[in-house]
């Protein structure tokens, strides 16, 4: 959910912000043959590159207070500050909003400056999918010959807006799909509604994503030819968005935060819950009142990644569990690290880190986690059922 406007305002507000993740092996596996096939990048990608730091730890140097603790990490070379990456089905390459000239430049002190790009977690190959106005959330569909993505390509005459605050989602921002190249962009979407934080469901029928009307935001999904469109949510009060199917292809995870207290507390609470798209029942599946955000789905149907802070202001990556229970701490580093996501082998995990003060110099990392034993192989058909703790605060998602 959320975009590179998101992902700045939003960790400073402490509000809404988009998944920033990166993720790969610390041996890249072989390139299948539809990787073999795509394109290698264009000028602008390659000039984009420019603005890559140069200050940067070495590859699979963990930071001092990490060792010992954290998985073996290494960054995606060659490729800007990116955010909200994910693995495409071959577990190698990554679309991701990146920082690129040729998007509209953000407004003062706010996110953006993002475009779509496509590279593979090596950082050998990168070509750039949009080419005009800001782009935001993307993700790749099951058949790895399409993407979806959020754009203002179209609407670059509204305001800017901010990704970061629900008070100033940009209006202008609409659904696309387009080939793997770039080629074939097709509009999905066409209204006066924030559209945004999109994902495909596993067995590629359905694209969900988050609409904004008159301040409210809730899930909605549709096919993939437009088609079918169905609001998922119907809350007052909860603000849902980072939507991501689960491997039964019907249950959702999301994270929500209220309206009636947003922007009163900081950091802003945030609850994950899951979504049956087929009945609408939804299911509270954090209980404290702090901030869990940026939650994603493991391929074994049971655990998901996402962000917490520590004392100190520390974010920091975790390991759930739906099914309830302590969850376990996935990164050591006194600088922020946050928009995790998972390849769909479940051995990588993607993820943001800042390399120099609190979300500056954020770049893709990819985290081995083939330890953690959370890929498809272990998903049990059904998705688990929680029992809230003794004494836990449950909300209703009104």
């Amino acid at each position: 959910m959320t975009h590179w406007n998101t992902l700045i305002r939003c960790l400073s507000a402490v509000v809404m912000i988009l998944a920033l993740m990166a993720c790969g092996p610390q041996e890249p596996p072989a390139e299948s043959q539809a990787a073999a096939d795509m394109p290698t990048g264009g000028e602008s990608a390659a000039e984009g590159t420019d603005m890559a730091s140069q200050a940067r730890p070495s590859e699979g140097e963990a930071p001092a207070d990490a060792e010992g603790a954290e998985l073996p990490v290494r960054q995606i070379p060659n490729i800007p500050e990116a955010a909200e990456a994910y693995y495409a089905p071959d577990n190698y390459h990554v679309i991701a909003q990146t920082q690129d000239p040729d998007a509209t430049p953000p407004e003062e002190r706010e996110a953006g400056g993002a475009l779509t790009w496509i590279f593979t977690d090596d950082g050998e190959k990168k070509w750039r999918i949009g080419d005009r106005g800001q782009d935001a959330c993307s993700y790749f569909f099951p058949d790895m010959k399409r993407v979806v993505f959020t754009s203002t390509r179209d609407n670059m005459d509204m305001p800017i807006g901010n990704w970061s605050d629900e008070r100033e989602y940009p209006q202008g921002a609409e659904l696309y799909i387009a080939d793997l190249d770039g080629s074939n962009i097709k509009r999905l979407t066409d209204n006066e509604w924030y559209e945004a934080e999109v994902s495909i469901s596993p067995n590629g029928e359905w694209v969900v994503f988050g609409r904004q009307i008159d301040g409210k935001m809730d899930l909605w999904r549709m096919r993939p030819d437009g088609t079918d469109e169905e609001q998922l949510t119907f809350t007052e009060d909860w603000q849902e968005g980072a939507p991501f199917y689960l491997p039964d292809n019907r249950t959702i995870l999301t994270r929500a935060w209220s309206r009636e207290i947003y922007g009163t507390v900081r950091p802003t609470p945030m609850t994950v819950f899951t979504v049956d798209a087929e009945t609408k029942e939804i299911t509270q599946r954090t209980f404290d009142k702090g901030m869990n955000w940026a939650p994603y789905p493991a391929p074994d149907g049971r655990h998901y990644v996402f962000v917490r802070i520590i004392e100190g202001n520390n974010w920091e990556i975790f390991l759930g569990d739906l099914a309830g229970g302590e969850p376990k701490r996935l990164t050591f580093n006194k600088s922020f690290d946050g928009f995790p996501s998972l390849s769909p082998d479940g051995k990588k995990m993607l993820f943001t880190r800042s390399h120099g003060g609190f979300m500056s110099n954020l770049y893709t990392y990819v985290m081995d986690v083939s330890s953690l034993n959370i890929g498809p192989d272990q998903w049990t058909g059904e998705v688990p059922a929680i029992t809230p703790p003794e004494g836990a605060e449950q909300v209703a998602a009104r």
